[in-house]
């Protein structure tokens, strides 16, 4: 039986390639009847033409059509002014960083280093309200490093054109932030222009009078606290002689709170140069806050080093938490500190455009900002305090003088 049963299986075997013969030739029928062809000859002789398909139409068809039936054919195109509302119309792309990416040792590079921001004409923006604030003021954007994509989303997407964006790992935005809760998105910018910069309208609308000149503000926390009251007074201008701290410093942005896109920043000046930065008939006066007993007590001596609220670079340098380094002469010392007159802060001091010189706690004021407030007609404006308290704080002092002023122009 088994002998008889592999006889049937070789027997049967050839019948297979038939069947797959078969097979490939009703293939080609299939195909070709799927074919359009030109035109169809039958066996009587009759010849029938091919129909055009409703998408295809010959040349001399489509030219003779309507102008009419031509519009309606062709596919609707958006409007060049109207802009995509979404990210994929856009069609935006965005690369992922790998390990060892160029790129991202820069980030770390512009953080820490100040020459190279100023070389490069770069800075770090970090957080989401920063980074809109900025596209809002109109900084321009180079490289935008995120960990999630919805927070690339969340900014406007006209400003997202031609800028590099880097999906990075959470991990890599904490080791280069300096915040304890990093927001998982940074931006490298073109250092920002103040002559090219748009800033809110409701902050033009406010503006006063008012401008600040910071002399010698080292503390990076200090200089962010003072713009952001600056902002919040409505002051015109700030100006930054050299010696300050740089602005787009991270931890001075971070205190600034967007203060730095509200109110126009010129930095790194010569002392020269600042009166070319105010309007006219502008009188300078500068925060005299080391109190009524430390002035008695400096107008009674001849040293230097008692005028703690006073540094002339060219001479010596101290400053009011140094103990005495060296005395004058008296004809050394004579004539050597501007006549400047002491008035109350709440004084009526803005009759003109008025500029306030606030300087840095360690170094203090500079003999410059008293020779430019005697040559404006300006004056010291003095913050009282409790004898025996050596001062208040330099972002203390400004926010004091900004709002009193801010108080009496208004």
């Amino acid at each position: 039986m088994a002998a008889l049963l592999n006889r049937v299986g070789w027997a049967t075997r050839p019948v297979l390639p038939v069947v797959q013969i078969w097979d490939l030739d009703a293939r080609r029928w299939v195909r070709a009847l799927r074919r359009s062809p030109v035109k169809v000859v039958f066996p009587s002789g009759q010849v029938v033409e091919r129909k055009p398909s409703p998408g295809k139409q010959p040349r001399k068809a489509a030219a003779e059509a309507s102008p009419r039936e031509q519009r309606l054919k062709q596919p609707f195109q958006v409007p060049p002014s109207q802009t995509p509302s979404t990210w994929e119309e856009s069609g935006l792309r965005y690369d992922k960083a790998f390990p060892g990416d160029k790129r991202l040792s820069s980030v770390m590079t512009i953080v820490k280093s100040r020459p190279f921001r100023e070389k490069q004409g770069k800075i770090l923006l970090e957080g989401r309200r920063l980074i809109a604030d900025a596209l809002k003021a109109g900084a321009v954007p180079k490289v935008f490093f995120f960990s999630r994509l919805d927070y690339i989303k969340e900014l406007p997407i006209e400003k997202l054109k031609g800028v590099g964006l880097i999906k990075v790992k959470f991990e890599d935005i904490k080791d280069w932030s300096d915040l304890v809760t990093p927001q998982g998105i940074m931006g490298i910018f073109a250092k920002p222009d103040h002559v090219k910069m748009t800033y809110p309208e409701t902050q033009l609308r406010h503006t006063l009078p008012l401008l600040l000149i910071c002399d010698n503000l080292r503390d990076p926390g200090n200089l962010g606290t003072i713009l952001r009251s600056a902002a919040g007074a409505g002051c015109s201008k700030v100006l930054l002689t050299k010696g300050c701290v740089d602005p787009w410093e991270p931890k001075v942005l971070r205190a600034g709170m967007g203060a730095h896109f509200q109110v126009p920043i010129i930095n790194n000046l010569d002392w020269e140069a600042v009166p070319n930065y105010l309007p006219t008939n502008t009188r300078v006066f500068v925060a005299d806050n080391c109190g009524l007993y430390a002035q008695a007590q400096a107008q009674m001596s001849n040293k230097a080093s008692d005028h703690g609220w006073i540094c002339d670079r060219r001479l010596l340098k101290f400053h009011k938490y140094e103990e005495e380094e060296e005395d004058l002469e008296d004809g050394a010392c004579e004539g050597w500190l501007p006549e400047l007159e002491v008035q109350s802060y709440d004084s009526d001091w803005t009759e003109a455009p008025a500029a306030v010189v606030v300087g840095g706690e360690t170094h203090g004021l500079s003999l410059e900002s008293l020779q430019l407030a005697e040559s404006t007609r300006g004056g010291r404006l003095l913050i009282p305090i409790v004898p025996g308290v050596d001062s208040l704080n330099s972002a203390m002092a400004a926010s004091i003088l900004l709002f009193e002023g801010k108080r009496q122009l208004r």
